[in-house]
Parts: C-alpha cells; sequence; structure tokens
C-alpha cells in the first residue's frame, strides 16, 4: 500500500501552480500575444505556459493516484488520509476515494489542461486579466479534487460552498456575455440557498451520533462518512435531512425545477468556464446523491425514490425540448445537460447496481463529450467576426473550417448516444438498469434518444452545413493548438465507446456496495447478461 499522500498532493499543487500563475509576467494589461517591455523578466505569455505546465503535472499526479489504487477493491476508500482538524466539531480532514471519486478526480484534472489551452487568447489580450482567470481555474480546480475526495460530511459541506468562490468570479469577472454579472449572481445565490438548507440538515445529523456514556460527549471525529452511515434515525428526521441534502444537490445538478441558473450562466461564462462547472462542478450534486443521499439516509431515500424518478424524467424530456427551441448555441448546449443529468440521477435511484454503474460512467461521459460540444463551439464563436452566439448567424462552416465541423459532428453523435462513442453505453446500461423498478418511467424517457437527435443534426446542420455566410468565408480551420484540445477529446470519447471494460472494473463494485447500503434487490439476470456484453 502506498505511503505517499497522493491526494493531498493533489489538492495542494493546483494552489501553489495557481500563486505561480498569479505571480508570473509583469506587463500589467498587455497583449497577451505581445512582448513585455519596461524591464519585465518575463515574457507576457509565460503565466500561461506556468499555468498550463502547472495542469500537466497535476494529470500526472493523477497518473500515479490511478498506479496506487487497487481496481479490484474499487468499492472501498483508499489512499485514505484522516487528520483531525476540529475536535471539539468532530471535523477531520480525511480524504479518500473509491473507483467513482477517482474518475471524477481525473475527469476535474484532465480538463483543466484543454481548457487553459482553448483559453489561450481569451480575455481581450489583456494578459494580467488573463492570468488572474487561469489562476482562479486552478484553485477551483483544488475545490473540485477536495470535494470528490472528502470523507468528512463537514469537510464536505465546506469546500461544497467555497467551490462558489472562485466559480463566482469566473462567471461574472471573466464571462463574456452581456449579463455575466446577473448570472454569477443568480449562481450565487440558487447554490447557497441550496447550501444554507443543508448545513441545517448536516447540523441536525451530527446530533444524531451517541454522546459517550463516560465522557458527555460525541466523537472528535463524528462527521466521518463512515460513522454517519447506519445511524438508526427517527424515520421524519430521516426524511427531512434527506430532503434538505437533497435539494442542494439537486439545484447542483441541475434538476427541473432548481435548474434556471444554468442555462443564464452557459450563455454569459466563457466556453471553458462552462466545462468545469457543467461537466465537473454540477457532478457533485449527482455524486452527492450517490455517495451521502443513499448511504445515510436509506429509508428516506427509497421513501422519495418515486418523486425523485419523476422530476429525473421530466428534467431528460424538458431539457431536451428546450434545447431543440435554442437560438444561442451556449445556451442549448446548457439544456441538453439538464436532460443528460436527468438520466444520470435516473441510474443513481434505479437501485439496481447495472443502472448506478451506468449513472457513474455517465458522469464520466458527460463530461467529456459536453465539454467537447463547449470548447468547440467556443472555437467556431472564436471564428466569427462578431463573436457571435447566435446559432442564425452561421453557416456552410464545414466548408472552410473541416477539421473543426469534424469533430464538432463527433461531439454532438456521442451527445446524442450514437453507438461506438462512450456516452451509448452509459445511457444504455441507465435504461436496462432502471427498467426493472421504473419500467413506466424508463419508457417514457426513452423518446429523449429522439429528441438529442433532433437538436444535435439540426444544430450541425444549421451551423456546418449549407453556404458559406459572406462573413465567415476566411475563416481559418483549426490550429495546432486547438486541433490538441479536440483531439483528446474526440479520442477519448472513441476509446471509451469501444473499449468501456477498463472504466466498469472502476465503477461496478462501488455500485453494488451503494445497493447493499440501501437496502435493495439487485436484478442479478439482467445485470449479468448486459455487463457481459460490454465487458
Amino acid at each position: 500500500m502506498s505511503t505517499f499522500p497522493w491526494l493531498t498532493a493533489l489538492v495542494v499543487w493546483p494552489l501553489v501552480a495557481a500563486l505561480a500563475t498569479v505571480l508570473t509576467g509583469v506587463g500589467r494589461g498587455r497583449p497577451a500575444a505581445g512582448a513585455v517591455t519596461g524591464g519585465g523578466r518575463f515574457s507576457a505569455g509565460t503565466a500561461r505556459w506556468v499555468a498550463l505546465v502547472g495542469s500537466l503535472v497535476e494529470v500526472g499526479l493523477v497518473v500515479g493516484t490511478f498506479l496506487a489504487f487497487d481496481t479490484g477493491a474499487a468499492g472501498t476508500h483508499q489512499l485514505t488520509e484522516t487528520y483531525s482538524w476540529i475536535p471539539a466539531l468532530g471535523a477531520s480532514y480525511a480524504v479518500g476515494v473509491d473507483g467513482v471519486a477517482l474518475l471524477l478526480v481525473a475527469l476535474s484534472a484532465g480538463l483543466v489542461p484543454l481548457v487553459i489551452l482553448a483559453a489561450w487568447h481569451e480575455q481581450g489580450g489583456d494578459h494580467a486579466r488573463l492570468r488572474r482567470y487561469l489562476a482562479t481555474v486552478l484553485v477551483l480546480l483544488s475545490f473540485m479534487v477536495l470535494v470528490f475526495a472528502a470523507r468528512d460530511v463537514f469537510l464536505f459541506y465546506v469546500v461544497f460552498e467555497a467551490m462558489l468562490i472562485p466559480a463566482y468570479f469566473l462567471i461574472g469577472g471573466f464571462g463574456q456575455g452581456a449579463q455575466r454579472r446577473y448570472a454569477a449572481v443568480k449562481f450565487l445565490m440558487f447554490s447557497l440557498g441550496g447550501g444554507l438548507v443543508m448545513l441545517a440538515a448536516v447540523v441536525a445529523l451530527y446530533l444524531q451520533v451517541p454522546v459517550d456514556a463516560a465522557t458527555g460527549l460525541r466523537p472528535t471525529d463524528a462527521f466521518l462518512t463512515d460513522n454517519l452511515t447506519g445511524l438508526a434515525l427517527d424515520p421524519t428526521a430521516e426524511r427531512l435531512m434527506f430532503a434538505a441534502f437533497f435539494l442542494a444537490f439537486a439545484i447542483k445538478a441541475p434538476m427541473f425545477g432548481v435548474h434556471t441558473w444554468l442555462p443564464d450562466v452557459t450563455q454569459n461564462a466563457t466556453p471553458g468556464t462552462s466545462t468545469l462547472l457543467i461537466c465537473v462542478l454540477d457532478k457533485v450534486g449527482t455524486f452527492g446523491m450517490l455517495t451521502l443521499c443513499l448511504p445515510l439516509f436509506p429509508g428516506a431515500s427509497r421513501w422519495a425514490a418515486p418523486f425523485v424518478v419523476v422530476l429525473a424524467v421530466v428534467s431528460i424530456l424538458y431539457g431536451a425540448i428546450l434545447a431543440i427551441g435554442q437560438s444561442d448555441v451556449l445556451r442549448l448546449i446548457g439544456y441538453t445537460s439538464v436532460s443528460h443529468f436527468g438520466f444520470i440521477i435516473l441510474g443513481i435511484f434505479s437501485y439496481a447496481s447495472l443502472g448506478i454503474s451506468g449513472s457513474s460512467l455517465m458522469m464520466l461521459n458527460h463530461g467529456i463529450s459536453t465539454g467537447a460540444l463547449f470548447l468547440l463551439a467556443g472555437f467556431a464563436i472564436a471564428r466569427h467576426p462578431r463573436r457571435s452566439q447566435d446559432i442564425a448567424d452561421y453557416g456552410g462552416m464545414r466548408t472552410v473550417a473541416p477539421v473543426l465541423g469534424g469533430t464538432f459532428l463527433v461531439a454532438g453523435l456521442s451527445a446524442l448516444a450514437l453507438p461506438g462513442l462512450s456516452t451509448f453505453v452509459s445511457e444504455i446500461m441507465v435504461f436496462l438498469g432502471s427498467y426493472p423498478n421504473w419500467p413506466v418511467a424508463t419508457l417514457v424517457a426513452v423518446p429523449a434518444v429522439v429528441l438529442a437527435a433532433v437538436y444535435v443534426l439540426l444544430t450541425y446542420q444549421r451551423m456546418f452545413t449549407g453556404e458559406v455566410r459572406p462573413e465567415l468565408a476566411g475563416a481559418p480551420d483549426l490550429g495546432r493548438r486547438e486541433k490538441t484540445v479536440a483531439g483528446v477529446l474526440v479520442a477519448a470519447l472513441v476509446v471509451l465507446g469501444l473499449v468501456p471494460g477498463p472504466v466498469l472494473d472502476y465503477v461496478r463494485e462501488p455500485a453494488g456496495v451503494t445497493v447493499e447500503l440501501v437496502g435493495a434487490t439487485d436484478p442479478e439476470p439482467l445485470l449479468g447478461a448486459v455487463e457481459g456484453s460490454v465487458q
């Protein structure tokens, strides 16, 4: 067993890289591509390279973490570290990852270098502004890693709320839309509201921990998730606490009814920011449902499951239908995520290993495919003279930018779950896993597959086929830097679609553990037949 603190290194290193980035380079306010004059020690582009190298070192640390992780025991939390933090409150710095958490940590670290490359010439050529943007991205990366690794509920809550700070500045301070400040405040208010409700439930859960008879005190590690799992809770109290946790996670997810912040954010943030917020940060919502709501409140989870499943199906259909009607390409991609998160939640509350495994895999696949759509849409927007996000302002881009058109099509086909691309595997697992317990809901959700084909293919047709619009006639195709971003994402979509078996090894056992904790019965025959077909 490895004794190196891999998870702490993954949390601390981005902060070091962020500090180095913000302190690197002078030439305040000068163009990002221009030379620094006036005695500066570094060129104006040095900060970009510092941020990129720092993010790549993080990827290297993730590789080391995978090597130290025992895939055969993916259902247990490994690489654990526990240190007393606030003994009087029972709070600890406790981290550890199972297979699902490790995949989401990898998704977080893997997307950040691509976001940095995509943002190479953003922020209006203002080097100081770009430098601060990249540093904020790295700070957010640190928080994202920690929230997925946290094994103490109080620590989880603190990071859950702390992530809002860099996210708020990424939207409102470095966004590109006219209403970016409004979108940032809306995002903050929704998230803070849900977080404050969850805080009340966190305190109430702590009060359920038995007091030591000898000392009259609760344990100094009372907030550890292992200590909170399996508590004998009053049914009414359990349901109220579940509702509070679930509301916070539903806002983050986002589910229908508490989702309205998302399209505003995607319309006004940069494509890179949307990639991190929607493809990684919002996974905290579904991850929290899977790793906190179900194990901590198993009885309340089963009680609320019919309502949650209905909301999930509404999200699936509502997001897909609204996406078809959008004129703004980034807003459209945002609504597709409302639909896809509905699939993830449906699988989580299927109470079947197959469905939960599919949801866990879909969290990874959605992050890659939707991240590709955001970043490629950003490349198209950068080629428009007015940087328009309106789909109607494009047309014929496949002719002038064939690589951009081709990679956008592959990302779109993955989003609609085309066989052979990554999302298909996870989506079919969700359908087959949820059908035994929720047959009507599953069948009602199936038309979303057709709706996805409509919004993807219609968008591609309007933006990339037909006659080239005069203002786009001289638009260049993807450059080397942009091809690197697109190539990595497309390769991941293809590999995960054709060879999903190795990744399934990380999600299969955690799904079985979850089913056991909830006290559900797993539909074994269906599980065995389908898993055998994807190995």
